[in-house]
């Protein structure tokens, strides 16, 4: 599993690539430094870049649910770049669970993403 965070200093952007499978650890490490943003520059936008990722460990599914009902109104634009089918489908399953505007690009449109992120 690899978790890559990128901060965007000037605009409030997190981005987070991920591969392989996020663990309750992977948040442990990535949601903190989410949460500095949060307080740094109130809603933040996030880049959810996924590449050969294969989901969540059940406890790392527990955490992100925790992290979406906690931050319910704290992320203002999530753009979820993946590669698979169910990928897009998750990016709809989210949208009850923020009020975030949620889209899904695939990864020939990451381009596309970063600028309405960025936007």
């Amino acid at each position: 599993m690899t978790v890559e965070l990128q901060n965007e200093e000037k605009a409030k952007v997190v981005t987070v690539r991920v591969s392989g499978k996020l663990s309750k650890k992977d948040y442990e490490a990535f949601v903190p430094e989410i949460e500095r943003q949060m307080e740094r520059h109130g809603k933040v936008r996030i880049l959810f870049d996924m590449h050969d990722f294969h989901g969540w460990e059940l406890g790392a599914a527990w955490e992100d649910l925790k992290f979406g009902v906690k931050h319910f109104k704290d992320v203002e634009r999530l753009a979820m770049v993946g590669e698979k089918t169910w990928e897009k489908w998750m990016s709809s399953f989210c949208k009850p669970f923020t009020r975030a505007e949620v889209r899904y690009y695939d990864r020939s449109e990451a381009e596309a993403a970063k600028a309405w992120i960025e936007g």
